[in-house]
């Protein structure tokens, strides 16, 4: 068996019981899911819907796989009054422009009533506050790094790179043998073009410079930007990403990181749910670790990520319902369900988890790797993922523009400069993170 404890994150605080608000008596609750496999749709009916409906609180949940469409029916729902009691979304930048729509339910009351705030990190819980109100909880933190198959790399002599220097050395050399260096695809899922963009952004600009462009300190179109998507576009050119990028998803990626037809592939946490399936029989050779850093940006530098969020309409039909779906998530029993059999997409971000003793099959460097981000929370170095941090408009033009300048449509200036005047437009409304002091 495993056991293990993240570190304990800000201060504690406090918190005081007040009066539930009233409710509906529907006793349905409606959930709008994303992407989910017939398998991790079993894993969530069995250990969600199953024994949340037999739990006896008088409400039945219900799942509506939504897929990737999820985040524009939601847009479309939320502005006409209809939709789910229990609103998902890809991340704080969306809850965001939500909230301030008057599409969410404050969840203050709520929070203090069912003990949130002693049961979740603060720092997690303040991502989740706009204009000093509480919108929503985080169903994963997550981070990028580098998976590695660690046959190809001890085969040919490679160790994993810590400096972009040596990463670009020994990328040459994959190209040079007929390996794919960096594993990536985006067929089913445009948004992984920001993961690049995110590893770049934090490992050769570095998480200071990022801070002061998110709060409107610095401009995008400063040198240490224009590196990061100078390299970039620099990898594009040189064959790092070979030749399939635009038909390979995001599950063939790691499939071919097993099959040895890629060295590394620098992606998610949330990738971890996908290493059984296609290292099934050689587990022993997949690796993580964090993305090589630039020149004078400490290593490992690991981006913190809010895949996903709970939030509750405004106009909820049951929002008692919905609370107690969101509060049944945050338990020991849940997490550790959800952990032992889908690895990454469940890291509830549990204040304690000293009680949490996960099956001995889950694999090492999934643990491993969420104890480092803690710990680079806890020390101060920790980064920024883009669909966390950015406005939604920019955090869009980061998806799409990346390709422009791969496909040489525009310049890294060009597209830098798009993205500064997105963003400015952007903070001006109001409508940028509040990031929070490192």
């Amino acid at each position: 068996m495993t056991k293990f404890k993240l570190c304990k994150i800000g201060v504690l605080l406090s918190s005081m019981l007040v009066a539930a608000p009233a409710f509906s008596a529907d006793k349905t609750v409606n959930w709008w899911y994303e992407s989910a496999n017939p398998q991790q749709q079993e894993i969530l009916s069995k250990n969600m819907i199953d024994k949340f409906n037999v739990s006896g609180n008088g409400h039945n949940v219900v799942i509506d796989y939504r897929g990737d469409a999820l985040t524009q029916q939601l847009r479309v729902a939320l502005l006409s009054g209809t939709g789910p009691d229990v609103v998902q979304t890809p991340g704080p930048a969306f809850v965001a422009s939500m909230a301030r729509a008057g599409q969410l339910m404050p969840l203050d009351d709520i929070a203090a009533n069912k003990g949130w705030e002693d049961r979740i990190l603060p720092f997690f819980m303040d991502l989740g506050r706009f204009d000093g109100k509480l919108y929503a909880l985080p169903k994963t933190y997550e981070t990028l790094g580098l998976f590695y198959n660690k046959k190809v790399m001890a085969d040919n002599g490679w160790s994993v790179p810590t400096t972009i220097t040596e990463f670009e050395k020994m990328a040459d050399e994959m190209v040079s043998k007929g390996i794919v260096p960096i594993g990536a695809g985006n067929s089913n899922w445009r948004p992984a073009n920001e993961w690049h963009v995110t590893l770049a952004l934090n490992s050769i600009a570095g998480p200071d410079n990022l801070q002061k462009a998110l709060t409107g300190e610095m401009s995008w179109t400063e040198k240490p930007f224009l590196d990061s998507v100078n390299a970039l576009k620099r990898w594009w050119d040189k064959g790092y990403f070979g030749d399939d990028y635009f038909s390979i998803s995001t599950e063939q990626m790691i499939s071919n990181l097993a099959e040895g037809m890629s060295a590394m592939a620098p992606t998610g946490s949330w990738s971890f749910g996908d290493v059984p399936t296609y290292f099934a029989d050689q587990l022993d050779n997949v690796g993580f670790a964090g993305f090589p850093s630039g020149e004078g940006v400490a290593y490992p530098i690991y981006a913190l990520g809010i895949g996903t969020t709970f939030s509750i309409a405004s106009k909820a039909e049951n929002p008692e319902g919905a609370a107690e779906v969101i509060d049944f998530m945050f338990d020991d029993e849940f997490y550790t369900a959800m952990n032992n059999e889908w690895q990454g997409e469940w890291n509830l971000p549990l204040r304690d988890l000293s009680g949490i003793k996960l099956s001995e099959d889950v694999l090492p460097e999934y643990t491993e790797s969420m104890a480092a981000l803690a710990s680079a929370i806890d020390k101060n170095q920790y980064g920024y993922t883009s669909w966390t941090f950015m406005p939604p408009n920019t955090n869009s033009y980061v998806v799409s523009g990346i390709e422009e300048v791969w496909l040489d449509s525009i310049s890294p200036e060009q597209f830098l400069a798009e993205l500064d005047e997105i963003f400015q437009r952007e903070l001006a409304e109001g409508k940028a993170f509040e990031i929070p002091a490192r």
